[in-house]
């Protein structure tokens, strides 16, 4: 089997399991009791707490984990729109980004009446600084984009975006799920004010993440006991905290070599594709690890089923909306809703366990496959 579908998870690595099983082996205590077992079950939470927080240089305080990445968002933009409504009603979003952040600005919208501005990209797809502060209202009071994209591997400005709402009441949520264990990420230093993560897309385990928060007023998601410094209620999972903790800490210490062997694998990618009929969906900057490739009148769909009877696993964008029959919206906001391109485009994503041999069968492969159009 070849894997080539990084972006949607990544295969957990082995010391990440064997941490994982050992704490299941070793410590079942309820990390909230105050007998010598809850102690126990308490301490390891703090420790990988500030593994975390060290590799963020963030304070330990400040990192709430979470189910993932999804929820994360959730609590970043709930539970600051929510809670701080006094001060406006406006949140300012971009059209490309992850159905976490589109949905539940969707429901803030719906439910709770707050203004959304979808901001879309420049005719060239790709953003700047200016388009997203051009969107600023005395009234906004967040501005949420992603790191990276996770269908085509694009950067957004943060940096500029974070200075220039220094100066307005805005606060910055930042979904970093795309770059965080591939790139090194300081929240406090860029200026952000909530970032949002998930461990299965840095080789720990589904169903943990964390976000990371300044010390803003927000809501609570989860009510019930005082777990996470009274921030999320609900009993720790123990060994999924700490397989995202030891994921995330092998991704540091090899974040540059890792960086580099992705992005010889992109090259040697490209350098294989070289003679056939494609074009690449790329907007400014990119993550070395998202390719979304188009094959002009080869349906997405049956490229997909095809080379999956191979052993071949890509996808055409969002895991979280594989099986249903819908454009990228991704695509949709550059290209508009009648492009071709949106039937005909796939993603191919890497990682640092991929390999040259992997990459030069899949070409092999998906030649045979286009050959027969």
């Amino acid at each position: 089997m070849i894997y080539l579908d990084n972006a949607a998870t990544t295969p957990v690595l082995p010391e990440v399991s064997q941490a994982m099983l050992n704490t299941l082996n070793t410590t079942f205590g309820n990390p909230s009791s105050i007998h010598s077992y809850g102690r126990s079950a308490g301490k390891v939470i703090r420790e990988a707490r500030k593994t975390i927080a060290a590799i963020l240089d963030a304070p330990a305080r400040n990192i709430i984990f979470t189910s993932g990445g999804s929820e994360a968002n959730n609590q970043a933009l709930i539970g600051y729109a929510l809670a701080n409504r006094d001060k406006g009603n406006h949140i300012v979003v971009t059209a490309i980004e992850h159905h976490a952040v589109l949905h539940t600005v969707q429901y803030l919208q719906d439910r709770h009446g707050f203004d959304i501005t979808l901001v879309k990209p420049n005719p060239d797809g790709g953003y700047t600084a200016d388009l997203i502060t051009n969107a600023l209202r005395d009234d906004t009071i967040m501005v949420s984009t992603m790191y990276a994209n996770n269908e085509t591997g694009q950067i957004l400005p943060i940096a500029e975006i974070a200075k220039r709402l220094k100066t307005h009441q805005a606060v910055y949520h930042v979904d970093a799920v795309q770059v965080m264990g591939k790139l090194s990420v300081h929240p406090i230093a860029l200026g952000i004010d909530f970032l949002s993560a998930s461990a299965h897309k840095f080789h720990g385990p589904k169903g943990v993440g964390f976000l990371y928060h300044g010390d803003l007023k927000f809501d609570n998601l989860i009510h019930g006991g005082e777990q996470e410094n009274g921030r999320r209620a609900g009993t720790e999972s123990i060994h999924n905290i700490v397989g995202m903790a030891t994921a995330l800490e092998i991704s540091a210490q090899y974040l540059d070599s890792n960086y580099d062997k992705v992005s010889a694998l992109k090259t040697h990618l490209l350098s294989e594709l070289d003679g056939l009929d494609y074009y690449i969906n790329a907007f400014g900057e990119t993550m070395p690890h998202v390719l979304n490739l188009g094959f002009p009148g080869f349906n997405q769909d049956l490229l997909l089923m095809k080379l999956d009877l191979q052993g071949v696993a890509i996808s055409t964008g969002s895991a979280c909306t594989a099986g249903a029959i819908e454009p990228s919206h991704v695509l949709e906001a550059v290209y508009g809703k009648t492009s071709a391109k949106l039937k005909e485009s796939v993603r191919v994503s890497l990682s640092d366990l991929t390999t040259p041999e992997d990459i030069s069968e899949f070409v092999r492969i998906l030649k045979s496959i286009l050959a027969q159009k």
